[in-house]
């Protein structure tokens, strides 16, 4: 079909006018016929069934029934004027109620004509009725009926009193159709196509809106999600390539002395087998002349840490200086003690920038970092600063990279004229369908198993009716010399009642554990970084027993001796939140345990998410039970969530077309890296017009 015709303004569409495209552009964004056809219907109505009153249950939520009107009259009994009609079959009745249009649904209705009825089920007092159904002579239904399938399509109040409705979209799709010659423009090539054996492009795109049976509308949807995600897929294969080509990287040609002394004589552990894989995967980025793009997941303990100084000790190798950021200087502290403590033997210059930071040490700082003599600057956001100037950067890590901007990151291509090798580290396991659609332009690597020695954490709910024993057993393990976190709740929109919460239930532990027994620090979000400092430093070196803290704790806190977590209001976190929380204790040898506090009464969401944590300790299956809980936009946050809009694929439902899609676009940039190929003409025609279309890039990564 020429391209032209489909790019029609909706506004010359038979049956719409100025008023109705004002709506359908507003309310629905489409602006031309392409953007109808591509209005997807998101239920469809199976009018190849037809029911027997008498056999009707209570699980029919919708049904189509033959029979005819045998009385109609008004309700006497109640101050909401009705009309009830007694609708029958050969085999029983129903009663059938309507609202409103009452006067002229009694003029059309004909006794004793056969009619088909079309509506959802009720069941009252044992009793089935229908409220306000779609009723159609017998006759005239015959006539009109085109398709087994009845397509709806999504609405909102003020497009259906616009007379916008599911006939109207019917009547307008089947106009474009009507004038479309029957001829699409292909897009996939004859490989894909007989592959899958998939359907035209035209046959798909008529039997997604009329479908004339069950196997056409399955194949359609099965085209069309394909189509979808192989299109995004490729642009992902397509930038992580130009990436390669365009931004050459630093070649750090050798694993020298810092790196070999290090892992022969200081490593204090053997390294997993997953975490000797991601070593490798990383050294093969830095010597491919291209500069490294890689997304480091591993669930909480995994030893991404150590995998990250590995990797910062082969750029010192090839005389090049490295960066940690964190997003918080409680995570940033504790990487430049842990880094710090790892590589005293070295003899290397490792320092710290946070907001904290002295003038009088960043002056010193600096300097240095300008001249060349830090090996690794670790720190916060404070980095990224266009005053902070490094003589060679060659690596810079992002630990929970989610937490940083797309315009932070970007800053730090900005430090040198060869952009730095990146690697981007987070805890928070996300499903791989996700990733692929999110980070699809990324190499991944995953480190998907604990050091030897990681405990299981031992996770339990509890209520209210069960403190009194929570407590008893805080007291026994503290008495064994271990230390515990109660965590309160700290949700941005209600800071004033979450910090009561907090204070609360510190006054209610200062009353169970009292001081001349028992020693209490407290940590919030309102305290100045000296006294977090102060506090966190008294429960490390084991001065409190006990740290009543928010969720500032959530991410970076390494005291191998806290045994117990105590989470409050449990119902209140999402699972990312309680898996991270929980990821805080079970660091030592000892037995850990994760107690999640809760009101008795709890909605089914709540329940199902403080349940996987009682069954699993696997993030990656905890991130796959909330994304079908909150979606994938949820998960991400609102930044990146506008990605996931598909069109009619969903990443959770559609996992598997989605492999696919994605291991075809790889296959095929691998033997046509520039869609030169004859039998690719469609494809590249197809990719060039949705590349000119799409804000994809602007929001990758």
């Amino acid at each position: 079909m020429k391209e032209n015709y489909l790019n029609t303004p909706i506004d010359y569409l038979k049956g719409v006018g100025p008023n109705r495209a004002d709506l359908l552009k507003s309310e629905l964004k489409i602006f031309t016929y392409n953007d109808l056809l591509y209005f997807f219907p998101f239920r469809y109505i199976d009018k190849t069934k037809y029911h027997n009153i008498s056999e009707l249950e209570d699980t029919n939520s919708y049904v189509q029934i033959i029979g005819k009107f045998t009385n109609l009259r008004h309700s006497d009994n109640s101050k909401v004027k009705r009309l009830i009609g007694v609708f029958s079959d050969e085999n029983g009745e129903i009663e059938v109620v309507w609202f409103r249009g009452i006067k002229w649904i009694e003029k059309s209705i004909k006794l004793n004509q056969k009619y088909v009825l079309y509506g959802k089920i009720n069941l009252f007092n044992k009793k089935f009725s229908i409220v306000h159904p779609d009723t159609e002579l017998l006759e005239k239904h015959t006539q009109t009926l085109k398709n087994a399938l009845l397509p709806i399509y999504s609405s909102s109040e003020s497009l259906s009193a616009r007379g916008i409705n599911n006939k109207l979209f019917r009547d307008l799709v089947l106009n474009v159709f009507k004038n479309s010659n029957n001829s699409f423009n292909e897009n996939l090539n004859r490989n894909i196509n007989e592959k899958y054996k998939l359907i035209s492009k035209y046959e798909a795109l008529l039997n997604i809106h009329f479908p004339k049976s069950q196997l056409l509308l399955s194949k359609s949807q099965f085209r069309l999600k394909y189509e979808e995600f192989f299109f995004i897929q490729l642009q992902f294969v397509f930038k992580n390539l130009i990436n390669k080509n365009k931004f050459k990287g630093f070649n750090f040609s050798k694993v020298g002395s810092f790196f070999n002394d290090f892992y022969n004589n200081h490593l204090e552990f053997n390294l997993t087998n997953a975490q000797k894989n991601v070593v490798r995967e990383i050294r093969k980025d830095f010597s491919s002349n291209a500069q490294m793009n890689r997304l480091l997941q591993g669930d909480v303990g995994s030893g991404k840490t150590i995998v990250a100084l590995l990797s910062c000790l082969i750029a010192i190798d090839n005389n090049y200086q490295t960066t940690i950021i964190a997003p918080t200087e409680i995570l940033a502290q504790q990487h430049y003690y842990s880094i710090s403590n790892s590589v005293q033997a070295l003899e290397l210059n490792v320092r710290i920038l946070t907001g904290s930071t002295s003038k009088k040490e960043r002056i010193e700082l600096f300097d240095e970092l300008k001249n060349g003599l830090i090996d690794i600057l670790i720190g916060t956001h404070a980095i990224i600063e266009d005053k902070v100037i490094f003589k060679n950067l060659g690596l810079a890590i992002i630990d929970e990279q989610h937490r940083f901007g797309v315009a932070q990151r970007s800053k730090l291509w900005k430090k040198n004229c060869t952009p730095p090798h990146i690697l981007v580290m987070t805890a928070t396991p996300i499903p791989r369908t996700l990733a692929m659609s999110v980070y699809g332009d990324l190499d991944i690597s995953i480190i998907d198993e604990l050091p030897p020695g990681r405990k299981v954490v031992k996770t339990v709910h509890r209520t209210d009716k069960n403190r009194l024993q929570v407590f008893k057993f805080l007291k026994d393990e503290i008495k064994k010399g271990r230390q515990i976190y109660v965590v309160y709740p700290l949700i941005e929109e209600s800071k004033k009642m979450d910090y009561k919460d907090l204070m609360d239930g510190y006054e209610s532990i200062e009353r169970e554990f009292p001081k001349e027994h028992y020693q209490i620090s407290i940590l919030h979000g309102r305290m100045k970084t000296e006294d977090k400092s102060y506090e966190m430093d008294r429960f490390k070196n084991k001065e409190t027993q006990i740290m009543v803290s928010t969720t500032v704790i959530e991410v970076g806190v390494n005291i191998p001796n806290a045994s117990v977590m105590v989470i409050e209001s449990s119902e209140r976190f999402g699972l990312s939140q309680l898996h991270q929380l929980r990821g805080r204790v079970g660091r030592g040898s000892e037995d850990s345990y994760c107690i999640l506090m809760s009101k008795e009464k709890l909605s089914n969401d709540a329940r199902t998410r403080i349940k996987t944590m009682t069954v699993t300790n696997d993030g990656f299956k905890i991130a796959e039970v909330d994304m079908n809980l909150r979606g994938p936009g949820n998960i991400l946050g609102t930044q990146q969530s506008g990605l996931l809009n598909f069109k009619i694929a969903d990443i959770i439902r559609d996992k598997d077309i989605l492999n696919l899609a994605r291991e075809d676009a790889k296959k095929l940039i691998e033997n046509d890296s520039q869609l030169k190929h004859a039998e690719n003409k469609e494809i590249r025609e197809e990719y060039s017009k949705l590349n000119k279309n799409s804000i994809l890039w602007k929001h990758i990564s």
